[in-house]
């Protein structure tokens, strides 16, 4: 088929996608604007080939043609008007967006119990919108992106030991690489929304417990931590072990509190190593194996001791904290939020949220059990990293 007929009918093909779709309300139609690269044609070769493929597609009933007035014809087409998408679609050789669109429901109707999300993916493509690039074509990956998860999910009910992605990948795909393709669809099956907050890959992977490179655990305090080898007190201003390797504590710190970023874990660490608490950084997402580490340590603490979290205050922030939440309930303790109120974050550190990020806070705040604090930050309308905050001692709750 000649290049320029190929190409003018793929644009009606794709009008006609968005008319069927409810994107488009008028007929879809090539006016003479938009053959213009026809019409400027001096060759009558190609003026012919051209012709010959949208005459090709009249006879097919996919089109109809308009000539210029007083030539018929031998003069030139002045209008494409589309009849029958389906049959256009034939005639290029493609699927049309509405075949496409049922194909992949298809795929994911098994999938739909365990990642409700993907109706609201298959919405969006009803639409024809992508989601974080991703369009019908590449329902594949959306398959392959459950897998992972539930194969991690199985994975962790018999170990709580982190693996490496690229041998994850190559038992699963027989492809090392396949799964750092996947860390968008990932992302959303996780989330369970389309419009949730992107993030990094390494959280996407920490969260299921593969990693490209292991990290290790940080610990702050005057604490002695029980370990497979070794027990002895941290060392100042912190120690780091692997997390399958921390069996416990012996003793009792005045109160734990995990620390969501690097920066505010170091500062807090030098500031307070030497005073009987016990300070732990999650890295952001905490992996499968810090979470085991995690219950461990506080099931082995009378109920009395406090535990809280300081995070960001955004939408990944409350993420973490819901799932730490469920986490310390799971040991017997209950889980306190640290310096993220309002109060806490002066006004030249606040970042003005969607109404949507507002809503998620909210959702994860009420599943950590702080409803009232999630009702206050989406009232005050606004987000703001860690980082950013004044430093304040721990001897105090908030």
């Amino acid at each position: 088929m000649d290049t320029k007929a190929r190409n003018a009918l793929t644009k009606l093909l794709e009008a006609g996608n968005r008319a069927t779709a409810g994107v488009r309300s008028t007929r879809p139609t090539l006016t003479r604007s938009q053959l213009a690269d026809y019409q400027a044609t001096r060759s009558l070769a190609d003026k012919e080939a051209f012709e010959a493929a949208m005459k090709a597609a009249r006879a097919e009933g996919a089109v109809a043609l308009t000539w210029e007035k007083g030539f018929g014809e031998e003069g030139f087409i002045q209008r494409v008007e589309l009849l029958d998408l389906d049959a256009l679609a034939k005639l290029l050789g493609v699927e049309t967006a509405a075949i496409r669109l049922e194909k992949a429901a298809a795929q994911f109707a098994p999938l739909l119990p365990d990642f409700p999300v993907l109706n609201d993916v298959l919405a969006r493509w009803a639409s024809l919108k992508k989601v974080r690039t991703f369009g019908p074509e590449d329902s594949q990956d959306w398959i392959d992106a459950a897998r992972i998860i539930r194969f991690m999910t199985a994975a962790r009910e018999n170990r709580t030991v982190d693996e490496p992605i690229r041998e994850v990948s190559a038992r699963l795909f027989k492809d090392s690489k396949r799964i750092e393709k996947l860390a968008a669809p990932v992302d959303i099956l996780l989330t369970g929304d389309v419009d949730a907050e992107i993030r990094e890959s390494a959280d996407v992977w920490q969260e299921i417990g593969v990693f490209r490179e292991e990290q290790p655990v940080r610990m702050a305090g005057k604490i002695v931590v029980a370990r497979t080898r070794v027990t002895e007190c941290l060392d100042a201003p912190y120690s780091a072990f692997s997390a399958s390797s921390v069996t416990g504590l012996t003793g009792i710190p005045k109160m734990v509190m995990t620390i969501e970023n690097q920066t505010t874990f170091h500062s807090e660490a030098k500031r307070r190593h030497d005073e009987e608490v016990l300070l732990i950084y999650t890295a952001g997402m905490p992996t499968p194996a810090w979470r085991a580490m995690y219950v461990r340590l506080l099931g082995g603490l009378p109920p009395g001791v406090p535990v809280y979290h300081w995070g960001d205050i955004d939408e990944g922030g409350f993420r973490i904290a819901s799932i730490l939440a469920q986490d310390a309930r799971s040991a017997g303790h209950t889980l306190q939020p640290w310096m993220m109120h309002p109060d806490d974050v002066p006004e030249d550190r606040r970042v003005k949220a969607r109404p949507h990020t507002l809503e998620r806070i909210r959702r994860f705040a009420s599943a950590a059990g702080w409803g009232t604090l999630g009702e206050e930050i989406a009232k005050a309308g606004f987000t703001a990293e860690q980082e950013g905050l004044p430093i304040v001692g721990l001897e105090q709750p908030q």
